[in-house]
């Protein structure tokens, strides 16, 4: 496993922030070589380290966003994961510890989508309880 240093965390934090950001940008941003920045990026990339590159999409203000607590009965985990992907609502799935087997981030486009979503993932056979909260701000 290739173990990060300082530079591959700054490089990798760049990306976070842009991940369209062209090698010679992110070469001037991480104060080295473009031959550098494109080298490590490829070792980063050819190890596994990092995976690939997404865009980050504003959230329509307008839009409910909640994180919804999944409890999931003995061993229909798969099952339930393939059905909750195929809600666009559901933005991100996470296994977790605790009293919860998953968390689901939930964005829906109105209030009348937000109850329907909440309704359809608790009537998912397996789903034996599920526990809501709204996201008031992002700070």
């Amino acid at each position: 496993m290739y173990e990060l240093d300082d530079l591959d965390r700054r490089l990798i934090a760049a990306l976070r922030e842009d991940a369209r950001m062209p090698i010679t940008r992110l070469a001037a941003v991480l104060k080295v070589s473009r031959t550098t920045a494109q080298a490590r990026l490829d070792r980063l990339l050819d190890s596994g380290a990092v995976l690939g590159f997404t865009i980050r999409a504003r959230h329509d203000r307008n839009s409910i966003r909640a994180i919804m607590m999944i409890e999931i009965e003995g061993r229909s985990t798969s099952q339930i994961i393939r059905r909750l992907r195929g809600f666009p609502e559901l933005i991100a799935l996470h296994t977790t510890n605790g009293g919860w087997d998953m968390v689901a981030e939930i964005e829906a486009a109105g209030i009348g989508d937000f109850d329907r979503i909440l309704r359809e993932v608790r009537q998912i056979e397996g789903v034996l309880n599920s526990e809501t909260s709204l996201l008031l701000s992002s700070l």
